[in-house]
């Protein structure tokens, strides 16, 4: 009897032990799912592509596939065709792709720079000064958004000045260059080859303090990749500090290399100060739709909380 009760309790033992891996198992980490990011040739992107290249991503388990664009036009069309879970954005684009039905979500603020540069040998030294004068934008865009609020800081208004749209940087950035502009308005790294090629600069979005560029993932990737997205910005944030603390010597090479830059913007190209990834503020939002309305481009006045989503809370 003692002999069958002594197998009978091993048997229960064995099972028992059997089982023992089997809750640890159910809670092992999921395997990351890979993120297809869109990013354009300005400075917003060189976090993204300093936290590819140095490791980052790939040290948080996740993999990252960057996709270059020239245009906004071009890297909203792939997000809508569901070719990117998310992209470097502005405000506007948000809001265009809401109004026209497609969810997008603002994780984050970027570090991007918009400036008003004014011609080499213009006697343009305030806003004021533009009064009359032709200064290249492009319609609709956080380029023409940013230039109205330089108007404005400068008590006037999108009329004071005689737009003229040229859609394309390098075409806008040639054009002042070469005298046939008073000013324009100028993303980074363009402004910055701008003044280094002797325009001037007259203030811009820093100067103002407005930032209207964004971070946006689809609402889809936001609900189903918290995972991924958490590990995207830890890794973004190692990207920031490293940016901040190293000496561009070691890295500009490989951001005019990576970025999309001209070779001149090695030596041309003034960086911000990065931030570590968080929400935008309020006012830069409100402000974008605010815009948007009065100029007919958008029916729906869109609260923060509609376009904005906190991925950073556990």
């Amino acid at each position: 009897m003692k002999k069958i009760l002594f197998f009978i309790g091993m048997a229960v033992l064995l099972v028992l032990c059997a089982g023992c891996g089997k809750p640890e198992a159910a809670n092992a980490p999921k395997e990351l799912t890979e993120l297809h990011v869109g990013v354009m040739p300005d400075t917003d992107s060189l976090p993204i592509i300093i936290a590819q290249e140095k490791g980052f991503f790939a040290a948080e388990g996740l993999k990252v596939d960057i996709q270059q664009f020239k245009s906004a036009m071009d890297r909203d069309s792939a997000l809508q065709s569901g070719n990117l879970d998310g992209a470097v954005s502005d405000m506007l684009a948000v809001a265009f792709a809401k109004s026209g039905g497609f969810d997008v979500k603002v994780t984050s603020s970027t570090d991007g720079s918009y400036k008003l540069i004014a011609g080499k040998g213009e006697n343009i030294s305030r806003v004021q000064d533009l009064t009359g004068r032709d200064v290249a934008v492009s319609k609709n865009t956080i380029i023409e958004y940013v230039t109205d609020q330089v108007l404005a800081s400068a008590q006037l208004s999108g009329e004071s000045i005689n737009k003229v749209v040229i859609p394309q940087i390098p075409t806008r950035l040639e054009m002042l260059q070469n005298g046939k502009l008073a000013a324009a308005t100028l993303p980074e790294p363009m402004a910055s080859i701008a003044v280094h090629n002797g325009c001037k600069y007259i203030t811009g979005s820093d100067a103002l303090g407005i930032n209207p560029g964004v971070m946006l993932f689809t609402a889809k990737t936001v609900a189903d990749k918290k995972a991924e997205l958490a590990a995207f910005y830890r890794a973004y944030n190692k990207a920031v500090a490293y940016l901040n603390e190293t000496d561009r010597n070691e890295y500009m090479d490989l951001v005019v290399a990576k970025g999309g830059f001209p070779p001149v913007a090695k030596e041309a190209l003034v960086l911000p100060q990065y931030h570590e990834a968080a929400l935008p503020k309020e006012k830069d939002v409100t402000d974008c739709i605010a815009w948007l309305q009065q100029k007919q481009l958008i029916k729906t006045a869109y609260t923060y909380q509609d376009l904005i989503v906190d991925v950073f809370q556990p």
